[in-house]
């Protein structure tokens, strides 16, 4: 009886073909592997290196330097600990779904962004005064901060509309504006996700001016200024330089056989750009509820992470240009890349049947940031009117609802159309081995085989198109399969 029972004890372990395709794709996203390494060296462990120099490094830091100040040594502790942490982050943290410039140093990334949502457990535990008290130990100019709402005027005068008082809006904001959506568009690749985000941003403003008063502005510097000129610009130039990069042909030559000095300074310089391009489809007309709530879902999250920077700076009194402000906005945007790509697979692809690791520690770094704000902020947030936050939801539930449907019907009319006519031109050319990632999710989060397509193209550094692509336009993420 027991050699049976072991039997089948045995034959339930046994791997079966979808726990085999779980575990790839899920990899793909969360461990992605190099291919085609062209310099040994920078890829083989070199573990017990490591764990001498580092070793060598802290005996030689701590026996030599002056010890005499408590805040120095406070500080270098500090320091020394965040070393080591992404020391073990490199050795044992996965590389996320980027290779590029190499798997370190998103495995650091990864490693601060643990830190961080750390940091921010340790905040939840401390008093507003505590907490003011880490922030003047960091930097001792902190405490002679003002609020910006404290000591500047918004939306006044509104009438008086002059070029003189138009071009001074184009100030170093604007231009963070335009950029941040360029950098925006090249995360998201979706004209109606960029547009929507950007649209009920602004709405977000109207609904919580009551609590931050820089929210006010003129309508025609909120309608004009920000969402078509500095939003549409950026997104307009992201969604081209995503064009371009999903054009190009993908081929990675080995350093070893490049001749010329500036053939390898030129390889150099490439290695820090993307090794593949994929193509997404964030909605499709066959897509399910989930689906659809997926991406409402996500489009809070990324409003709900636009809010706390504001909340963040207003309630712990830092202004915008200091380094924890942008230094903040940097780091999220940073992690924010290998966090679109994991949902996003998550979200299209049927065989991932779990978030990545960094997408879930993104996950919870905004909503541990927004339960700071308002532990700390209680006096702020006492103010807050119930009727203006259920609204917002109300109309962000519209809105996003509303572009979905265009969005749907865009890929249902315009796209197929397009796709019919690509498959005309290209259907001697399309072989069966092709590894592009144009092929589309069909099913109810999405076909699994055609995610595999997407993140096999990006495993191998490879990524083709065809030329009949090259004379369309991006349009709105979903037109083409």
């Amino acid at each position: 009886w027991s050699a049976a029972a072991m039997v089948s004890g045995i034959g339930s372990r046994t791997i079966s073909k979808n726990d085999v395709n779980y575990k790839l794709h899920f990899r793909m996203i969360n461990e992605q592997q190099v291919e085609d390494i062209t310099i040994d060296f920078f890829y083989k462990p070199h573990t017990i290196t490591l764990l001498t120099f580092t070793i060598i490094s802290v005996m030689y830091f701590a026996f030599t330097r002056d010890d005499t100040s408590p805040e120095d040594n406070i500080w270098k502790g500090v320091l020394s600990v965040v070393f080591f942490f992404l020391i073990v982050s490199v050795l044992a943290f996965p590389n996320g779904p980027f290779t590029r410039p190499h798997p370190a140093i998103w495995r650091m990334v990864f490693g601060l962004s643990v830190l961080y949502f750390l940091f921010l457990v340790f905040l939840l535990f401390l008093n507003f005064e505590q907490v003011k008290s880490v922030m003047y130990w960091l930097d001792p100019n902190l405490r002679y901060a003002t609020r910006e709402a404290d000591v500047m005027e918004y939306a006044v005068n509104c009438h008086v509309i002059t070029w003189e008082r138009i071009l001074s809006h184009f100030d170093i904001f604007a231009f963070g504006h335009f950029w941040g959506w360029a950098m925006k568009a090249l995360l998201i690749r979706s004209y109606g996700l960029c547009w929507t985000i950007s649209i009920t941003w602004e709405l977000t403003e109207l609904f919580f001016m009551h609590l931050l008063p820089n929210f006010a502005e003129c309508w025609w510097d909120q309608v004009i200024l920000d969402i078509l000129l500095c939003n549409g610009g950026g997104i307009w130039l992201g969604m081209v330089v995503c064009r371009f990069l999903e054009m190009r042909t993908y081929h990675w030559g080995s350093f070893k056989a490049i001749h010329t000095t500036s053939g390898k300074l030129k390889r150099a310089v490439l290695q820090f750009t993307p090794a593949s391009w994929t193509y997404v489809r964030w909605f499709d007309p066959k897509s399910s509820f989930q689906r659809v709530a997926g991406i409402y879902l996500f489009l809070i999250i990324w409003q709900l992470t636009e809010l706390n920077t504001f909340f963040l700076k207003h309630i712990f009194v830092f202004q915008a240009g200091h380094v924890l402000s942008y230094g903040r906005i940097l780091f999220i945007g940073v992690i924010t890349a290998p966090t679109v790509r994991q949902y996003y697979a998550y979200l299209t692809d049927a065989q991932c049947k779990r978030v990545g690791t960094q997408c879930w520690v993104f996950g919870a770094i905004s909503f541990l940031e927004a339960i700071v704000c308002i532990k700390s902020g209680q006096d702020l947030f006492s103010k807050t009117l119930g009727l203006y936050v259920i609204l917002w939801f109300i109309c962000m539930a519209f809105i996003t609802f509303l572009c979905l449907a265009v969005m749907v019907w865009f890929a249902e009319h315009i796209g197929l159309r397009e796709q019919t006519l690509s498959e005309c031109e290209n259907e001697e050319t399309i072989s069966s081995t092709d590894s592009s990632p144009v092929h589309s999710d069909t099913n109810a989060k999405g076909d699994g085989n055609s995610e595999a397509l997407h993140l096999k193209a990006a495993d191998k550094g490879v990524t083709k198109r065809k030329k009949v692509f090259a004379k369309s336009k991006v349009s709105n993420g979903l037109g083409r399969k």
